[in-house]
């Protein structure tokens, strides 16, 4: 058993200005033209020039096992937080890519760090993906909706290296992969398709499905997507248009995590746990409070759920990242990212300098096996020090 090394937390907040026309978070962290961001710093216990960050669009991080396991192993670790933590309902992602481009500046600026490696944990993976090609090569000025946040302004600062761990092609792709295609009315989700409800019993298709019945079932998928989009963009540009105070509009997203994957372990095999999600069971959590993009807004659903328009979309990014090191770390018994998904990147990224590493039998949180937790500390720190960025 490697020994720990103790380590401290250090609360840490960043502020800076931002003169917005409407306030999409509740509370302080936007109030009065002010964005205002949390965060703690796992300092290690051995004196370090180089920090991994983390960020995750709205979840924080610091009680996570793969943060904690890299302080245990002395290193320092900066988990950041966006402005909308634990709360996605108006998230912007291209206002989260100008958090992470704060807390970044803060690690070089404030804390003295003179290497930063981002690690994309989960949902923050296609985050850093995002965030990396618009520091690298900056091109957005407008978010999908049409509104200011220009990020080749912005002065991102690129990271030294790109850390991709358990991780999907981006909320978009993934909520779309998970949108539940038999739900024919948005307003009222009982009335659905009883050919696509493959949660109902009387579903005449049951796994094993077949392949032209999950053909016809994703292309429903990206259907359902592309309707709330379209009414979305429609819906905006009449608020717009009546010149009123009235600017957005939030509402509700039914059944989000409707997957034949969920129920046939046949496709696109991995070591995954049958009929079970990381958030429980897959029928439970299509109905329930807290799936992907219950609860949303216009602009929210344009930046961060849109499949095309959305530009925080996995390969896409990974495309434009042409200069940095990029570490892919894959669990195989992966029951949140589908097996498709770390291929796609991999097969996307621009870079010289990509590397790609198998965890046999991991899962998403790594609960209960210590030993493959390690191992991806294991491989984190062989990458880092072979590319001399474990200062």
């Amino acid at each position: 058993m490697r020994q720990k090394t103790p380590w401290q937390r250090h609360l840490q907040i960043v502020s800076f200005a931002e003169q917005v026309k409407a306030t999409e978070v509740y509370g302080f962290a936007g109030n009065s033209g002010m964005v205002n961001l949390e965060g703690q710093l796992l300092k290690g216990g051995r004196p370090s020039t180089t920090v991994f960050v983390f960020m995750h669009p709205t979840s924080t991080l610091q009680l996570l096992p793969m943060p904690m396991a890299l302080a245990d192993r002395g290193f320092h670790v900066l988990c950041a937080a966006s402005r909308y933590a634990r709360n996605d309902a108006a998230l912007i992602m291209e206002k989260v890519a100008l958090d992470l481009g704060a807390w970044i500046r803060h690690a070089r600026e404030t804390l003295g760090y003179e290497t930063v490696v981002l690690v994309g944990w989960s949902g923050g993976g296609s985050l850093s993906l995002f965030y990396q090609a618009q520091a690298e090569n900056p091109t957005i000025t407008h978010t999908p909706a049409g509104d200011p946040v220009d990020l080749t302004a912005a002065g991102l600062i690129p990271a030294d290296g790109v850390i991709f761990i358990a991780a999907h092609l981006s909320r978009a792709e993934t909520l779309t992969e998970w949108l539940d295609p038999s739900v024919l009315d948005e307003t009222d989700p009982d009335r659905r398709d009883p050919d696509l409800d493959i949660y109902s019993p009387d579903c005449p298709h049951q796994p094993p499905y077949d392949p032209a019945f999950v053909a016809r079932f994703r292309e429903a998928q990206r259907a359902r997507n592309r309707r709330i989009t379209d009414w979305a963009l429609t819906l905006l540009h009449d608020l717009k248009a009546r010149g009123t105070p009235e600017v957005e509009r939030a509402f509700v997203v039914h059944r989000t995590m409707c997957d034949p994957r969920w129920l046939d372990p046949t496709l696109d095999p991995n070591g995954r746990r049958p009929e079970w999600t990381y958030m429980g069971h897959p029928l439970t959590v299509n109905v329930g409070p807290v799936g992907l993009a219950r609860y949303t807004s216009l602009r929210s659903w344009l930046s961060q759920w849109s499949y095309d328009l959305s530009n925080a979309k996995g390969p896409m990014n990974a495309a434009r990242i042409t200069r940095a090191p990029v570490l892919q770390i894959v669990n195989t018994a992966d029951d949140a990212v589908p097996a498709t998904h770390n291929p796609a990147i991999r097969d996307a990224l621009a870079t010289p300098d990509k590397t790609y590493v198998e965890l046999q039998g991991a899962t998403h949180y790594y609960l209960g096996q210590p030993e493959l937790l390690a191992a991806c500390i294991d491989a984190v720190a062989e990458w880092c020090a072979a590319r001399k960025l474990e200062g």
